[in-house]
């Protein structure tokens, strides 16, 4: 085991290196200049009128500005010191402010981490006991209602849904129940005891977590349904129900670990799709998290911000996948990842 997680990480090195190259080129290729929107467009913005010297003049600041944000660099060279600053704890300066990026990215990091740790354990405390009951009660009236629900839950669109939240139900045109964005109220006080402001900064991401957890249980309880009645027709199901083992330990016991297989498998993809979904849900309710934050940064081509969300997104979809064949060592002992193992 030890062997094969050094052997993971060490290849996590060029897998990091290539993601995040090309994904900095593909940025780099994009249209758009963050130094013409700088300027409000360049000079060819509205020029009409303007004389030469005054072009000139623009044009040369622009210039200056692109060299002094190395975009006058090659692709691989600006890639290049990127990485360098990257290695030594330093994400660069933003674009569109000159902040540094990681004081931009700190004060949001807590609030995705909340938003989407908190939703991937309410889909799996959700989705797994849904997908077992389903299973046991196989052709029931509320296997079949439960299918169908969610079935259509899954079909919906999150930023449908999170618009027709808002208007519903957070005070736009009928029912004010929560409230249609930010954290915190506007009475909130810090002088507040800790369990109040736990409940008004629950009260403000009940929405948020609804519009991202229902997709993603809906999916997953449908998989550990289907992994459960698959193995219910094994062989190894029928040994134990034909040696008088209770129906609750051919279950729990022999049914559920090898059903948890596939379902550990997609864990893998879930903590980055989840901060991929969180850009719409956090634009959405205004919550000032990272999600918020890259969808404001591309839209200004703020490329050190957009490339440093990124990055910490690739590195969490190959740490993922990690933690998800080591879930599966755990859960399958027939799995293992010692010499000669594939």
């Amino acid at each position: 085991m030890l062997q094969y997680i050094t052997q993971r990480l060490l290849l996590l090195i060029p897998t990091f290196l290539g993601v995040t190259f090309l994904a900095y080129a593909i940025m780099l290729a994009a249209p758009g200049d963050p130094v013409d929107l700088f300027f409000a467009g360049g000079a060819g913005a509205g020029s009409e009128g303007v004389d030469a010297d005054s072009l000139a003049e623009v044009s040369a600041a622009k210039e200056e500005l692109r060299k002094e944000l190395g975009l006058d660099r090659a692709i691989p060279m600006q890639y290049a010191l990127w990485l360098g600053r990257m290695l030594r704890g330093e994400l660069g300066i933003s674009f569109k402010d000159r902040q540094p990026v990681w004081d931009k990215i700190v004060p949001r990091l807590p609030v995705t981490l909340t938003l989407n740790v908190v939703s991937i354990l309410l889909t799996y405390l959700i989705a797994i006991p849904l997908g077992i009951y389903s299973a046991v009660r196989n052709g029931s009236l509320f296997d079949k209602i439960s299918t169908v629900s969610v079935f259509m839950l899954y079909s919906l669109p999150s930023f449908w849904i999170g618009t027709l939240i808002i208007i519903f139900f957070c005070g736009g045109d009928f029912y004010a129940f929560f409230p249609p964005g930010g954290l915190r109220s506007l009475e909130h006080d810090p002088s507040w005891p800790w369990w109040q402001r736990l409940a008004d900064y629950s009260y403000h991401l009940a929405m948020p977590l609804l519009c991202t957890t229902y997709a993603s249980f809906a999916a997953l309880s449908r998989f550990m349904r289907t992994s459960m009645l698959e193995n219910a027709r094994m062989d190894y199901i029928r040994t134990a129900r034909a040696k008088g083992v209770s129906e609750p330990t051919v279950i729990l016991k022999h049914m559920l670990r090898n059903s948890l297989i596939p379902v550990i498998t997609i864990l893998a993809g879930l903590l980055p799709a989840m901060i991929g979904g969180s850009v719409i849900i956090e634009t959405i309710f205004s919550i000032p998290g990272l999600g918020q934050l890259a969808f404001q940064s591309v839209l200004a081509r703020d490329y050190p911000v957009v490339i440093a969300i990124f990055a910490a997104g690739s590195f969490l979809t190959i740490v993922g996948i990690l933690l998800s064949d080591l879930a599966l060592a755990w859960v399958d002992p027939r799995i293992h990842f010692g010499r000669g193992s594939a």
